[in-house]
């Protein structure tokens, strides 16, 4: 008996992957108006990466053999609006692992830039000016890192050696933690004044939709910076507008809400705001510990063992 896993990479691009022999039928799919084969024989479905919702939830009603849905994303919100048409018992792994390192990476560079003037830096190149001056260190300021799962450890892993005066961290739920408390969403309101840099990582759920909202960015300090590397809707942008356009906090954003920012949008020039175009995990990184995940996935599927990254199971 055999079953199709479709791949987002064509498979002889995959070292390690299980050999046919073991029943499985490799189809290459990136998104592409025609499926490679008829979904209902799919087991193992890799969603293409960055394809958005659309195209990531397209296959799944006709896939009624589906067993395995794996993300190569660490967030799963472009494919949970389609699982309600998915049989019961479908697992659906995202990509822990795979993005902790470049995310962590163009979070640090998103800081210190901003931090350090070097967008004002390029303006002033190209106008030839020397724009020289005292700028804000990242040293001795404090970090709020919002959304603490293994790319938030991975940011306070990098901003270890810039001699922060002090990390907080929140996830959804409290926990103990060697490097010190993880604390709850709902501390979130006495963190918030006590942070120089505030950094979203968390995933887009009901419960982080709009979380940082009028409420959220009123406790940040005069002259904080807001960073978010999770998801564009995690922050409510009319409210950030309101905020920076006044001059009272500043923000970096690699990701938007709308996304992509459309020409014209006030976001492109309000003051203080660098963006970044959700490159966070598209890097050299990524396709390298994308194919070793599949890999190892798959040889856990056919073996019959323990999943990793099971975030859910349908049904």
């Amino acid at each position: 008996m055999t079953a199709d896993v479709w791949l987002p990479v064509p498979a002889d691009e995959i070292d390690g992957l299980p050999d046919p022999a073991a029943g499985l039928v490799y189809r290459f799919w990136d998104g592409g108006p025609d499926f490679p084969a008829d979904p209902a024989d799919c087991a193992f479905y890799v969603v293409p990466y960055m394809k958005g919702t659309e195209i990531a939830v397209r296959p799944l009603a006709a896939m009624t053999s589906l067993r395995v849905v794996q993300t190569l994303s660490a967030g799963i919100d472009h494919v949970t609006p389609g699982l309600g048409d998915v049989r019961p018992g479908v697992a659906l792994c995202n990509a822990r692992g795979v993005h902790e390192a470049s995310t962590a990476e163009l979070t640090l560079a998103l800081i210190l830039a901003s931090l350090r003037g070097i967008p004002g830096f390029v303006h002033g190149q190209d106008r030839e000016e020397w724009r020289a001056g005292f700028y804000p260190s990242l040293a001795d300021k404090s970090v709020l890192i919002v959304g603490y799962g293994s790319i938030g450890a991975a940011i306070e892993d990098r901003l270890t050696p810039f001699e922060c005066a002090r990390v907080l961290r929140v996830a959804r739920s409290a926990r103990a933690t060697e490097r010190g408390p993880v604390h709850a969403l709902t501390d979130l309101p006495a963190l918030l004044p006590q942070a120089d840099v505030v950094v979203l990582s968390t995933p887009l759920t009901p419960d982080t939709h709009h979380l940082a909202g009028a409420g959220f960015l009123s406790r940040m300090k005069d002259g904080a910076l807001l960073v978010n590397v999770a998801r564009g809707p995690v922050v409510d942008t009319k409210a950030l507008l309101a905020e920076v356009e006044s001059g009272r906090i500043t923000a970096a954003l690699d990701v938007t809400d709308p996304e992509p920012l459309p020409a014209g949008h006030p976001l492109w020039h309000a003051p203080g705001v660098l963006i970044s175009p959700h490159v966070g995990g598209s890097t050299s990184a990524f396709l390298p510990r994308a194919k070793r995940l599949i890999a190892d996935q798959l040889n856990r599927f056919t073996a019959g063992e323990e999943l990793r990254n099971v975030i859910l199971t349908t049904g």
